[in-house]
């Protein structure tokens, strides 16, 4: 136990999301589980950030913000915009592929469980920019540490995660 941590990363508030810790599903035809997750907080809500592990051991993330679903990845974060030109509308390219950042958020973590690639720090803002293409793809740019972390990946409807071991929601049938 980390007694520095103490106090500063509470326990995990109550949640509707049907994914837990040990879920198992599929992404471009891998199979995955989740193995940890962090609660962020920002002034309108929060949303939840899966930590997954695919059957071939690589370590990706399912994003899941009111039942709207996303895969990334990390990448090499040497190419992120600076915090500075961040804004909505902004527009930017990866791998000639044209982003256009749709939300600049500052949250902070509200919890944290499981297994995390990362150690987790305390609940300080950071800056989170969100961009999307046109075609379901997306990348998020992670300001809480330096250099930044670009996660780039797709959104995907539920269904086709082929998700199991949900939580049960009492009067679920």
């Amino acid at each position: 136990m980390n007694l520095e941590r103490v106090g500063k990363v509470g326990d995990l508030p109550a949640d509707a999301s049907p994914i837990q810790i040990a879920a198992e599903g599929t992404y471009a035809g891998k199979t995955f589980t989740v193995v940890g997750r962090i609660i962020y907080e920002y002034e309108n809500g929060g949303w939840n950030e899966w930590h997954i592990i695919f059957s071939d051991g690589v370590s990706g993330w399912l994003s899941d913000a009111q039942l709207e679903y996303a895969i990334s990845f990390a990448r090499p974060s040497g190419d992120a915009l600076p915090a500075g030109t961040v804004e909505r509308g902004a527009s930017f390219g990866w791998d000639n592929v044209r982003y256009e950042v749709t939300v600049v958020t500052r949250a902070h973590y509200k919890g944290v469980e499981g297994e995390l690639p990362f150690e987790y720090w305390d609940k300080s803002d950071a800056l989170f920019a969100d961009l999307r293409t046109s075609d379901e793809r997306f990348a998020t740019i992670d300001y809480s540490q330096q250099p930044p972390v670009i996660y780039m990946g797709a959104a995907v409807e539920a269904a086709a995660l082929q998700l199991k071991n949900l939580r049960e929601f009492e009067g679920w049938q």
